[in-house]
């Protein structure tokens, strides 16, 4: 039986979380909340939507279609080179799995934080049980909300063409991450009232767990990417110690992966546990063989292709990267953003002056950027997403979830709908 090091745990993540080659492809994970208009505070379950979904057949981009503990919907694009291609594949299932909802009534949500229905669990798995039971014990109410209740757009970025480029483009986007919770916060409603946060996913997230939510890259933090992500797995609580024979999982077996390595535990973990462990971890940016972008809100549908377009302009243009890399060197005085610009942004959104001065500089960078990436269409979009949230220093989260300027007409919102993801679908991320 071979056993796990501390070396093991190293190596994976140097060779396999950081792995570099030449960047260029685009990705997205789109999660949605999926609600029926004639019940619209009743959840819509699991085996409806699998039934629907299936009887018209799989979507035509590609993409992988999975469901997150509460019934989220989760669309996971096959890799593209390039946000255009990226785009149109996402686009078209999108558009295929839309009008397959419509049809019985169903309709994707609007926001990142379901404002009305409670969360409940859906989703049968050892790992969920295993998940919701850790959260519970360790008094993270959070915990049950963030699995069942809330959405994500996740962008997917290749690593970096060399060890040096991938750290600069990891630092980047740290830098970069609290730019992205402000720009498109998208949750200020729960339960009925507004929360006084406008990306209260983010808050939700925050609270839950600080050994596996907080970010990876800090300032006072080691900088190299690989040092950081093997320090935060090796440091962080083990959710469950899983039975690779088909048995229960003993659940929050009250050790971190370092002590579990040295000898605590029901077992001596093997390497397949790492890959379980490193699952189990949600930081902002999370390394899997490319940088998973996870601040960001699911926004309202006519949107969405917009953080894929401006986070794929910011990293993979130079001129565009240059811009980004200017401004939020100013807005974090260094490597990485003190940690309170997190919540703040989640909290004040684009009302911090220096925040959104970073966000216009992005914005306008990326405009200038998707027509040399053969991606004009998306730069149009972009542009259109800038005037009506980011140069007014407002994001979604600023208009009322039944404002009827939130949504875009039935024709438009097919049009400008689109999205990529990364080399393998990471469907049931949580």
């Amino acid at each position: 039986m071979t056993y796990l090091t501390t070396e093991d745990v190293h190596d994976y993540i140097r060779g396999v979380c950081f792995k570099t080659g030449p960047p260029g492809k685009v990705g997205a994970e789109t999660e949605w909340l999926v609600s029926d208009t004639a019940r619209p505070t009743e959840p819509v379950t699991i085996e409806r939507l699998a039934a629907l979904l299936e009887a018209g057949g799989p979507p035509p981009g590609g993409s992988r279609v999975t469901f997150e503990p509460g019934g989220q919907l989760e669309l996971s694009s096959p890799a593209l080179p390039g946000p255009a291609q990226a785009h149109r594949a996402l686009a078209a299932d999108l558009d295929h799995i839309g009008k397959a909802l419509a049809d019985v009534g169903l309709c994707l949500g609007e926001t990142a934080l379901d404002p009305v229905r409670p969360p409940v669990r859906q989703l049968r798995a050892p790992r969920y049980d295993a998940m919701e039971r850790f959260f519970a014990g360790r008094r993270h109410p959070s915990g049950h909300t963030m699995m069942c209740g809330t959405a994500s757009l996740q962008v997917c970025l290749d690593t970096g063409a060399d060890a040096d480029d991938g750290r600069e483009r990891w630092e980047l986007a740290h830098r970069l991450g609290p730019v992205l919770v402000a720009a498109f916060a998208n949750s200020a409603v729960w339960r009925g009232r507004p929360t006084g946060w406008k990306s209260t996913r983010w808050a939700i997230w925050a609270a839950t767990d600080a050994t596996r939510t907080r970010p990876v890259l800090d300032p006072h933090g080691p900088r190299d990417p690989a040092t950081a992500w093997t320090r935060y797995a090796l440091d962080a609580t083990v959710m469950a110690v899983p039975d690779h024979d088909g048995g229960p999982w003993v659940c929050d077996p009250g050790m971190t992966l370092a002590e579990w390595i040295a000898g605590a535990g029901p077992r001596r973990p093997a390497p397949a546990d790492l890959e379980i462990h490193l699952s189990t971890l949600f930081p902002p940016v999370r390394p899997r063989g490319w940088w998973e972008l996870r601040m960001i809100d699911a926004v309202p549908v006519r949107w969405w292709p917009v953080p894929m377009a401006l986070a794929a302009a910011l990293a993979d243009d130079p001129r565009a990267r240059a811009v980004a890399a200017e401004a939020s060197e100013r807005l974090c005085r260094g490597h990485a953003p003190d940690p309170r610009l997190w919540l703040s942004s989640a909290q004040r959104g684009l009302e911090d002056p220096a925040v959104a001065a970073c966000a216009r500089a992005c914005f306008d960078a990326a405009v200038e950027a998707l027509p040399r990436m053969g991606a004009a269409h998306l730069a149009v979009l972009v542009d259109a997403y800038a005037d009506r949230y980011v140069r007014r220093g407002l994001s979604p989260a600023d208009l009322r979830p039944d404002d009827p300027r939130r949504r875009a007409p039935a024709a438009a919102a097919r049009t400008d709908t689109g999205a990529d993801r990364h080399s393998e679908p990471s469907g049931g991320a949580r």
